[in-house]
C-alpha cells in the first residue's frame, strides 16, 4: 500500500498556493495545520512550470510548515500528484471570509 498523498490548498499573501504532501495533522500549537514532506514533479520534465518551481525553491528543503487554520481552504486525499501552483486569489472561485460590515468603533447592526 503506498503511503496517503494529500492536495492542500491555502490562502498566503493574497495568493493561492496548492500543494503536494504526505503527511497533514494538528499540532500542540493551537490553531495551526502541520504539512510535512512536501511531494513536487518530476525535474526531468521539458516543461517547467515556473510557480512549482518558486513552491520548489520556497518548501523544497522545508521540514514542516505551520499553516493558520483559516487560511486552509481545503485538503483532498488524492491518489496521484499534479502540478503545485500559486494563483491570485482575486476572482476564479476563491470566496473571501466574509466580515463584518461595520468597524471597531461603530455599533453591531441589530438584526
Amino acid at each position: 500500500m503506498s503511503p496517503s498523498l494529500y492536495r492542500v490548498t491555502f490562502l498566503n499573501q493574497g495568493k493561492v498556493y496548492e500543494v503536494y504532501v504526505r503527511r497533514v495533522h494538528q499540532n500542540g500549537l493551537w490553531g495551526f495545520v502541520v504539512l510535512e514532506e512536501f511531494v513536487f514533479g518530476n525535474r526531468s520534465a521539458v516543461v517547467v512550470d515556473p510557480s512549482e518551481e518558486r513552491l520548489r525553491d520556497e518548501f523544497g528543503s522545508t521540514k514542516s510548515v505551520q499553516v493558520p487554520m483559516h487560511a486552509i481552504l481545503r485538503v483532498d486525499e488524492v491518489s496521484r500528484e499534479g502540478p503545485a501552483k500559486i494563483t491570485p486569489a482575486e476572482g476564479g472561485n476563491v470566496m473571501p471570509f466574509p466580515f463584518p460590515a461595520y468597524s471597531s468603533g461603530q455599533k453591531e447592526p441589530k438584526p
